[in-house]
């Protein structure tokens, strides 16, 4: 699952709060990536979520969109926006990764290593830039994350990108990520989904070239002896949860089978 959870803009995050833990709850994902989660000095959402779900998790802090200033409520000074990673199984490594930016403060991509019972897999999560008028950081950024999922040396299987895009797939900003697989369209989602709707109230209707699209993407980059991934549905979790609205953005849920990695040296 990919999920961009709307930092604690809006005034009523701990309604919201309550919506994504008890959709994240029915839904019984293995892996979520969050972007615009909130983090304070002392713990970030990611963390919370995994307390309650008995999850592990992984955060960056450091990304788009930044905080507000003034901040618009008392409950947003102080706290940061970033990245996050809730993993059914152990996170055994995590890093941060600064994206290219010339205009913004460069944002972090999150890397992580979950021991998955079929063999470690590299997860990305990320965020990119939003403003028509800096495409020139949304392409670099779609080119770094391209090589965020580059196999190193000892992958087999392909890294999972999960992330709020900005754009849909196969748009000129996202042309860096084209050699990658957009899982949803592989796992034969609905062509004409989208996950940022006019259809919630406080969806960001001056966002013309995202709204009323699907610009949050579940990717898998190049994998070395085969794909090792099996995509089998996919849907946009774009419903309320007892009235509540939890994000502005929909939930992304994908269904990928992971085939064993065989030891080819015996």
């Amino acid at each position: 699952m990919t999920w961009n959870v709307w930092w604690r803009f809006g005034g009523e995050w701990q309604l919201r709060a309550e919506a994504i833990e008890a959709t994240l709850a029915a839904s019984e994902p293995d892996l979520v990536g969050l972007q615009e989660a909130w983090a304070t000095a002392d713990t970030d959402q990611a963390a919370e979520l995994a307390s309650r779900l008995g999850m592990h998790s992984a955060f960056g802090r450091g990304s788009y969109p930044p905080p507000p200033e003034p901040v618009e409520d008392p409950d947003q000074l102080g706290v940061d926006v970033g990245v996050g990673l809730l993993s059914r199984w152990p996170i055994t490594s995590s890093s941060v990764r600064p994206l290219p930016a010339a205009h913004h403060v460069p944002p972090v991509a999150l890397m992580a290593e979950v021991a998955h019972p079929l063999g470690p897999l590299r997860v990305v999560v990320a965020t990119t830039e939003w403003e028509p008028a800096f495409r020139d950081d949304h392409e670099a950024q779609a080119v770094a994350l391209a090589a965020l999922l580059e196999p190193g040396p000892g992958d087999v299987r392909p890294a999972i990108l999960l992330a709020d895009l900005n754009a849909e797939w196969g748009s000129e900003e996202l042309a860096g990520l084209s050699g990658c697989t957009d899982l949803f369209a592989a796992a034969g989602g609905a062509a004409d989904a989208v996950t940022l709707s006019r259809a919630v109230p406080f969806a960001p209707l001056e966002a013309v070239r995202q709204i009323d699209r699907r610009i949050d993407h579940v990717v898998a980059g190049r994998g070395r002896g085969g794909d090792r991934l099996r995509p089998h549905t996919a849907t946009v979790l774009d419903r309320p949860v007892d009235g509540v609205w939890a994000s502005d953005h929909f939930a992304v849920v994908v269904d990928v089978e992971l085939d064993p990695i065989v030891d080819d040296r015996r």
